[in-house]
């Protein structure tokens, strides 16, 4: 098929036309990946960016061509899929061709009709690579070295095979119950960490894709596995027994390499008994505690041709963990960021101290030489102790070992003494700032011997804000430090006490996330863990993945309403409903599963107001107020995909929660809830729960209750949630940034003036319990500094920053401040600065997108003109103290006066 493009326009049309080139698409991606490889999805999305220096540049129609020949798509021809001229401005777009084929590179590329009737010229091909799309049985058998999952050390699997024919392309499939690391050759493949991100092994296993052409050579090649436990096998032993996980097993694997050669022909090398199989040097892993190394047993050459495995054995066929092996579509773990030791403390010649000057997540990797023999322990802190050695006792406290084989957030290095060793753990991260290095035999280190890596999983920043205020500006960094680092294909609570999946703590934050990270694919890959977790009655655990834990405690609408809250906010973000269509059943049996056990609307179910400064806000209060956010949600998705009976039904709970929780709560003579705390009456007034005409009387007892506090928090982490954003969206801004801007305790400044690269999970510097010095659980400010600063927000009438609300809050005490966010159209920013008798404020609305904006003053001058009289605007609309203006995509300044 050949397209012929629209390129007579009529007469009137070309005097206004833009000039060709001058809008340009950008940013091609599927499924929110560039050019990814292994997809199972039959109707992959389209996402892509216009950027323009003009103003008001929309698309109002496009053309998506996709084949299996990148120059034919380039010049505009598709063999597989044409959509034709379709009209339209919004993302995703979804595939609705022809069925894809499994094993397929497909490349796409599109024109866009812009709203001057000309047309785009077509950028560089795009691509996107199938998988096994659910249409093709693995070649490979699941195989491991023994039944055996209390054996320690971990496996070594290798295959050689010929190729003799020149290689035209190859890709390498590997599923795996526990982790791995590839390698072809002699070299790793790839660069991703931790593979395959954690699931609940026994429901979904994911399997990861390479293209390993460039690996491979004519001839003979040989291929390495090394496997280790994650939490597959768990030998650790801690409170949340996944020792006892029901899946647990000896790691696992299967493996299909599927070769095309340049004649045409395929040939696929699966795993099967004629695999070799031995035991490797790393002696132990585990994904919670750390990992041990003994260079003496190294095996050099193990993964090349040619290598002697004559005293390697055969290895065991074994059955799948699960009989869902899909493909893992989301960005992954690598190491990110070098950072190398800020200082080194040498005790003595078997005792070394370095300081890596922040908090991250991650390892270690060392260069040692010694004796043969020697044993080189590497211990993993946050903080040292009085005595300026390693401390760990803020982050050991739910460990159970059963003996001191184990040691928590220790690698363990056995010298070979034959060379300079190298390590770095392959199947552990930790959460530390100092390494303590203690050997049995004299050792000589320098402050290069050790560096760390940032790890988490690499989710592409989209968001960046800076101030006038260096102690603002250094929590923003803070905050996004605890978010990365909380970050491993699940949001966790901490990435060293812990490592969990607590729910409360990443529905709290998923603000934060989605301001600052393109992190679309991790939380829809942990919503799928969400589904696979919840019992048919509707509960879901607290902690996702689980081994059991966390059903009967510390679960509850307060927490687990993430199955709810995500995919909205998602929804929000990005104007793509899939996960939200997908979670719908989910939240209906959720929200149901409350309505049956609280009938009358209201529910102490759940863990509360979390870690408070003082005071205690009834569980009733937020549990109930989150039962309404997930009735509201499920409504409005109803309504969404067009479900009316459930939208009539769920509106009708909702009211009926609304009415309760008023009812129980609310002195309406007064507008005060419950005894007037702080988490009390922001909850009501975030969540829209306060009658109309309270609102005002609320928010000003919310007012008098926080300066009554001498201006600083008074809340836990629930309220942590809306205390600010109910102050600045009722007209009490000024003294929010007060209270956000504290240094002394309790505040976020508070940590960040003590040296604080992280958050904290309490607000004492000195707490005795609960005192992980890198949790997210307090992130919500970082948001709050986008919502309430820049007054960038979503508008649920145009998702995805299709229209952008601007709300910004030129607050007193701060003289600048900026906030960008790349939303799915592009940039959008909002940036001011405080003169003498008036505020300089910019703003940058990208192509295809519009927004509105609110400013509180009657005063507002564009262009040396009244915003009234300017025709850069699409409109004005004058309000109570203040003016509504419509704004098309391009860059404005307005100066209020």
């Amino acid at each position: 098929m050949r397209l012929i493009w629209p390129v007579i326009l009529p007469l009137m049309l070309l005097s206004c036309a833009r000039e060709p080139g001058s809008t340009r698409l950008q940013n091609l991606k599927c499924e929110y990946l560039v050019n990814p490889e292994g997809i199972d999805t039959g109707k992959p999305r389209f996402t892509w960016q216009m950027t323009s220096d003009d103003q008001g540049v929309e698309q109002t129609a496009y053309i998506i061509i996709v084949g299996t020949d990148s120059a034919s798509v380039a010049g505009g021809e598709g063999d597989v899929w044409e959509s034709g001229q379709t009209a339209g401005s919004t993302l995703p777009v979804v595939y609705t061709g022809p069925s894809l084929l499994p094993f397929t590179r497909y490349y796409w590329s599109l024109k866009a009709k812009l709203n001057d009737g000309s047309w785009t010229e077509l950028p560089e091909p795009a691509s996107f690579e199938t998988g096994f799309m659910n249409k093709v049985t693995w070649k490979g058998h699941w195989i491991t070295d023994t039944y055996d999952f209390n054996l320690k050390p971990a496996p070594y699997f290798r295959k050689e095979f010929n190729t003799d024919r020149k290689i035209k392309s190859a890709r390498a499939y590997i599923a795996a119950a526990g982790l791995y690391e590839l390698s072809i050759n002699g070299e790793k493949a790839g660069n991703h960490r931790l593979d395959p991100m954690y699931t609940r092994f026994d429901r979904r296993t994911l399997y990861v894709t390479y293209d390993v052409t460039r690996m491979l050579r004519q001839g003979e090649n040989a291929i390495g596995v090394l496997l280790g436990n994650g939490w597959y096998n768990h030998q650790s032993t801690a409170v949340w027994y996944f020792d006892k996980a029901p899946w647990r097993a000896r790691p696992k694997f299967c493996m299909d390499l599927r070769i095309t050669y340049e004649d045409g022909s395929e040939e696929v090398i699966g795993t099967g008994q004629e695999w070799k199989t031995s035991l490797s040097p790393v002696i132990f892993n585990s994904i919670y505690t750390a990992e041990h190394y003994d260079a003496r047993l190294e095996q050099p050459g193990w993964d090349t041709p040619g290598f002697d495995d004559s005293a390697w054995k055969s290895p065991l066929n074994t059955g799948a963990p699960s009989n869902n092996i899909i493909a893992q579509v989301l960005h992954p773990v690598r190491n990110v960021e070098i950072i190398p030791a800020v200082r080194m403390t040498r005790f003595s010649s078997r005792n070394y101290l370095f300081d890596f000057g922040r908090n991250i997540s991650g390892v270690t990797e060392i260069r040692i030489k010694g004796e043969t023999g020697t044993s080189v322990r590497l211990i993993h802190s946050e903080r040292i102790g009085s005595d300026g050695h390693a401390d760990l006792s803020n982050i050991d406290v739910h460990y159970r070992p059963t003996d001191d084989t184990d040691p928590f957030q220790t690698d363990i290095i056995i010298l070979s003494g034959k060379k300079e060793d190298e390590f770095m753990p392959r199947f552990n991260y930790k959460g530390f700032q100092f390494v303590e290095v203690v050997s049995d035999r004299p050792v000589e280190l320098s402050q290069n011997s050790l560096t760390a890596y940032f790890m988490h999983s690499d989710v592409p920043p989209n968001g960046k804000i800076n101030s006038s205020n260096n102690t603002l500006n250094r929590t923003w960094m803070a905050s996004n430090a605890s978010y990365l680092s909380n970050l491993f294909g699940y949001p966790t609570d901490c990435p060293q006490r812990e490592k969990n999946g607590w729910t409360g703590d990443a529905h709290i934050n998923i603000e934060t996330g989605l301001y600052n990270f393109d992190g679309i694919t991790v939380y829809e890959k942990w919503l799928a863990d969400h589904r696979d977790e919840q019992l048919s009655n509707g509960v879901l655990p607290a902690i996702i993945p689980t081994s059991g834990w966390g059903y009967h405690w510390a679960n509850g609408p307060d927490w687990t309403s993430t199955i709810a809250i995500i995919p909205w906010n998602i929804y929000l973000f990005y104007g793509d409903s899939r996960l939200l269509e997908d979670c719908y059943d989910n939240i209906k049996r959720y929200v149901d599963q409350i309505d049956s056990r609280s009938p009358e609307g209201i529910t102490d179910w759940g863990l509360g107001d979390w870690v408070p400064v003082k005071s205690v806000t009834p569980k009733e209060l937020t549990s109930t107020a989150y039962f309404y956010a997930d009735a509201l949600i499920l409504a409005k998705a109803a309504m969404l995909f067009g479900k009316d009976d459930d939208a009539e039904k769920y509106t009708r709970l909702a009211e009926k929660i609304r009415n309760a929780f008023n009812t129980r709560f609310l002195d309406k003579s007064t507008g005060i809830y419950g005894k007037g705390l702080q988490t009390e009456l922001s909850v009501p007034l975030y969540w829209g729960i306060v009658p109309e005409e309270l609102i005002p009387s609320t928010a000003e007892n919310l007012a008098k209750r926080v300066i009554s506090d001498n201006e600083h928090i008074d809340v836990g982490l629930l309220g942590t949630k809306t205390l600010l954003n109910a102050l600045s969206s009722t007209g009490y801004a000024d003294l929010a940034y007060k209270v956000a801007s504290q240094e002394d305790f309790p505040s976020w400044g508070w940590w960040i003036v003590n040296g604080a690269t992280t958050f904290y999970e309490n607000w004492p510097l000195d707490a005795k319990s609960d005192i992980s010095m890198n949790h997210i659980m307090f992130g919500e400010i970082n948001a709050w500094y986008y919502k309430a600063l820049g007054g960038i927000f979503p508008d649920e009438k145009a998702p995805g920053f299709k229209n952008v609300i601007l709300k910004p809050h030129f607050v007193e005490g701060l003289e600048s401040f900026g906030a960008e966010h790349d939303g799915p159209y592009g940039k959008i920013v909002s940036e001011w600065k405080r003169s003498e008798d008036r505020v300089s404020y910019h703003v940058s609305i990208p192509a295809n997108s519009t927004a509105t904006l609110y400013l509180k003053s009657d005063n507002v001058v564009t262009g040396g003109k009244d915003v009234s009289e300017a025709s850069s605007v699409a409109g004005v609309e004058k309000e109570d103290g203040g003016v509504k203006i419509m704004l098309k995509s391009g860059d404005y300044n307005f100066e209020v006066l």
